[in-house]
């Protein structure tokens, strides 16, 4: 098993409960509660106040978890196209990492490969070609 932080655990737990349908539907539960309590409260500012409270707290928690998500998911995906590129034979491994350069040296890769690419299409036009079907 792998030793990670309170934060990490936390935040894949509670990505993994808050993707579920009835979490969804429990969410779409408490909207609709909230509404048909409007007319209780006589859809006051205080009524307002409370949903707009929950929904901002929720939202702004909710974007560090999202994230989270995303990065732990990119750096893995990083690593195992790093490890193809590193096993295939005849691969540029300075690409290797190639998230980790900056914007103007992954510029240059970029415009080498579409380089590489107009070059190829341009040597065979019928293979490439694209129809309207």
């Amino acid at each position: 098993m792998h030793s990670r932080s309170w934060y990490s655990r936390f935040a894949k737990d509670a990505s993994r409960f808050c993707g579920r349908p009835h979490v969804f539907a429990a969410a779409i539960a408490i909207i609709a509660l909230w509404a048909i309590s409007g007319a209780v409260f006589d859809f006051s500012d205080t009524w307002q106040l409370v949903i707009n409270t929950a929904t901002t707290i929720v939202t702004f928690l909710m974007v560090f978890l999202i994230q989270n998500t995303q990065n732990r998911d990119t750096e893995a995906l990083q690593v195992k196209l790093d490890e193809l590129i590193r096993a295939t034979k005849g691969a540029h491994n300075a690409l290797l990492d190639l998230e980790e350069l900056e914007d103007d040296e992954v510029d240059r890769f970029r415009k080498k490969y579409q380089l590489l690419a107009e070059n190829a299409r341009r040597d065979k036009p019928g293979d490439m070609e694209l129809t309207d079907e």
